[in-house]
């Protein structure tokens, strides 16, 4: 009987498709996959597979030759963490094949075979031998990220957290103001738990928008990676509200803040285990690490102000990222300080046919209110709940997190308000 790596859960039979805009694929760790294909079609898949996000750490190797190659490569080499092999075989004939591979495979390999014929007898002798899944060609690449990447989500573990990236298009357009906004929304409107990290670690200000001055943040996780686990984590945050936590910047310039492009890797990934949703504060910055954590992140939003220079950076920051997150939602945007008096201004039709795409949330120039809050160290919702930019907040949170319109509570007024409105 063929024995093969343990599998994490029970799989279904994959059909070819693009995943659902709501699915959420937990990230491959670190691993070495070797594909043998047959045809250039699964071969074109699997080269985009290697491409994607969510496989950045993993290793993948193609080749073409099949179950034939791949029994000629491991007779006098080590096998990788996952084989992915294509055949067009059924029934015995592949059976035998793979009780033949299974002779030279190490006990922790997994396989994942892509075949041709839908026959739920021969997926549950695969799947009884030890097979970890089986797909049926044609197969897309989104099919194989998932396939590959659920190896390694346990069914029993907590769902994995999703990451948004809030970035400004330039400098001073308000992207911080809006990234703690959202947070503070998704963690009131939509009872989220989730962590809003500022990682401008020399001038953020996430600390006074929340009215927080805490004595440890995000610097004492990234200096010290080989500490960082939930339990240390945990120690870092600051609590801003019931639902919503603060992993806050230093703000001071007594240290120089240059990372490597995976130095905040560890945080995230140890983020992700634990809490629903993480917010990342983005400084306005291109350096290996600020790119890095924007493909890798779950959604992006852009924040822009009507002007040329950001319509120019919208437009090269949305390019760049769709063509490094091929498999992705595209990354959306918004328009902030819009209506400055006396300041010519991009109209917001013409901005959205040059960047091809509409603002997700157009947020007029209300210099009182944004004062007063940032000011006093609250959100524009604490400052006034119904005002109309805290309402255009909780529509960004809700897009950006695919969560249901939140339902206004009802109170004992309720009743006699409606008869009044009605005379």
């Amino acid at each position: 009987m063929i024995r093969y790596g343990q599998q994490t859960a029970e799989p279904e039979i994959a059909a070819a498709g693009e995943a659902p805009a709501e699915e959420h694929i937990a990230p491959a760790p670190r691993i070495s996959v070797q594909a043998f294909c047959e045809t250039v079609d699964v071969a074109g898949a699997m080269q985009g597979a290697g491409e994607d996000r969510r496989m950045a750490r993993a290793h993948m190797r193609i080749q073409m030759g099949g179950m034939p190659a791949a029994l000629e490569a491991y007779k006098s080499s080590p096998t990788p963490n996952v084989i992915i092999i294509e055949s067009d075989k059924s029934g015995d004939t592949l059976l035998s094949s793979l009780d033949e591979l299974a002779q030279v495979c190490d006990g922790d390999t997994r396989l994942i075979v892509i075949g041709r014929f839908n026959d739920i007898l021969l997926y549950r002798e695969l799947i009884r031998r030890g097979v970890s899944d089986y797909l049926i060609a044609p197969t897309g690449t989104i099919d194989i990220v998932r396939a590959v990447c659920g190896l390694y989500s346990a069914p029993e573990a907590k769902a994995v957290g999703r990451i948004l990236a809030v970035v400004g298009a330039k400098g001073g357009v308000g992207a911080s103001t809006v990234a703690h906004n959202i947070a503070w929304a998704i963690g009131r409107d939509f009872n989220l738990a989730s962590v809003v990290a500022d990682l401008d670690l020399a001038f953020g200000t996430a600390g006074l928008d929340f009215n927080q001055d805490p004595p440890q943040g995000i610097a004492d996780a990234v200096f010290s990676p080989d500490r960082v686990d939930a339990a240390f984590l945990d120690r870092l945050l600051s609590k801003c509200a019931d639902h919503l936590s603060l992993l806050a910047a230093p703000a001071t310039l007594e240290r120089v803040y240059d990372f490597n492009g995976e130095a905040f890797d560890p945080i995230f990934d140890t983020l992700r285990t634990t809490v629903p949703c993480v917010i990342l504060d983005v400084p306005h910055l291109w350096s290996a690490w600020t790119k890095r954590l924007l493909i890798s992140a779950d959604d992006i939003l852009i924040v822009a102000s009507p002007d040329l220079a950001n319509l120019r950076n919208a437009k090269n920051l949305i390019d760049v990222l769709k063509a490094a997150r091929p498999n992705d939602r595209k990354p959306a945007y918004c328009l902030n300080q819009v209506g400055v008096p006396k300041r010519p201004e991009i109209k917001p039709a013409d901005f959205a046919r040059a960047l091809e795409d509409e603002p997700i949330a157009t947020i007029p120039f209300e210099p009182a209110i944004f004062g007063t809050a940032a000011n006093n160290g609250q959100m524009i919702a604490e400052v006034s709940s119904g005002h109309k930019s805290a309402e255009l907040f909780r529509q960004m949170a809700q897009h950006l997190t695919g969560r249901a319109e939140p339902k206004r509570q009802r109170t004992l007024l309720t009743p006699l308000l409606q008869k009044l409105m009605k005379r």
